[in-house]
């Protein structure tokens, strides 16, 4: 049994996850939430936003405040991004918002699938990959994971601020505020990366795919993981028997401190990897892509950062 699908095979599920929504709009039981969210946002003075998953909703509800309603289509944190299907309430409030934030880098396709199929041509769409200005690197793909970077979240936070002006500029002033308080608490958590990569620069670490890899490179840590490990894994595909042996060594043979293991997609090839760090002593610093229940941005990404630190300190 193959691991469960990455972000390019999603785009398949979710074309047709939105092919059945032009169907009909008919009633759902389907709930959406967000940071402040109702899954159709009804005609009120709030700003409505819809944000493809809960980290950037909860972004939105941090500058926004009780003048937006927010609906994060993406909101269960046992939600497996990776083969996630959209519901007819997530078709409805796109059509209605005012601002969508979107990951982008082939993340969230749908998001625009779906504003496209909708009629929404008014909405302000803000792209993070886009804003963060990343690009694929020569040879290789785009690590499309940008909320791990915190510099890239300041850039689409100070976005965030200017289509909500832009859309209610009576409260504008109110939304760069609450965008600057929201990236002053950015930087203690590039202060705990610098802390990490003054005191392990150079160390390895293995992955399971590279949903960290952001935060880890700004520690100055090395991936060490086979590439065609992690490809086959976030692209939802098995592993060669060669290559997960090469995995594997990285744990016997002590050539890695840690394993940042994302947690919400798993096969029997990431599982034989943590096992094997395991048993080898090499602490286990596990990861998602969506936020866990009851934390949110910050908090969640405060507990990564030292969850690394502390695995590389032992």
């Amino acid at each position: 049994m193959p691991p469960s699908p990455s972000p390019s095979r999603r785009i398949a599920l979710l074309v047709g996850a939105s092919v059945a929504l032009l169907a009909g709009c008919g009633s759902s039981s389907d709930s959406v939430s967000g940071g402040s969210a109702s899954a159709a946002p009804a005609a009120s003075s709030k700003v409505a936003v819809v944000a493809s998953t809960n980290v950037y909703g909860d972004i939105v509800s941090r500058i926004g405040g009780d003048k937006v309603s927010v609906t994060s289509v993406i909101s269960d944190p046992d939600q497996d991004p990776h083969s996630y299907e959209a519901s007819t309430q997530n078709q409805l409030a796109l059509s209605k918002a005012k601002v969508v934030v979107e990951n982008g880098g082939g993340y969230d396709d749908f998001v625009d699938r779906m504003l496209k199929s909708g009629g929404n041509s008014s909405a302000e769409v803000i792209n993070a990959v886009k804003v963060s200005g990343r690009t694929a690197p020569k040879g290789g793909e785009l690590n499309e994971h940008v909320w791990y970077d915190f510099p890239t979240v300041a850039k689409v936070a100070d976005r965030i601020s200017a289509a909500l002006g832009k859309a209610d500029p009576a409260n504008a002033a109110l939304y760069t505020r609450n965008a600057d308080a929201f990236k002053a608490q950015l930087a203690p958590l590039e202060a705990k990366e610098a802390q990490i990569k003054k005191a392990h620069a150079g160390e390895g670490i293995a992955i399971t795919e590279p949903v960290p890899l952001y935060m880890t490179a700004a520690g100055g840590l090395v991936d060490r993981t086979p590439a065609a490990f992690s490809e086959a894994v976030e692209e939802g595909t098995d592993v060669s028997p060669k290559v997960l042996q090469e995995a594997l060594a990285l744990f016997s043979g002590k050539q890695v401190k840690a394993l940042v293991y994302n947690e919400q997609t798993s096969g029997p090839q990431t599982e034989k990897s943590e096992r094997a760090a395991k048993a080898a002593g090499i602490p286990v610093v596990p990861v998602t892509e969506t936020l866990p229940s009851g934390k949110d941005y910050l908090g969640w990404m405060t507990s990564n950062v030292d969850a690394l630190a502390n695995a590389l300190a032992k």
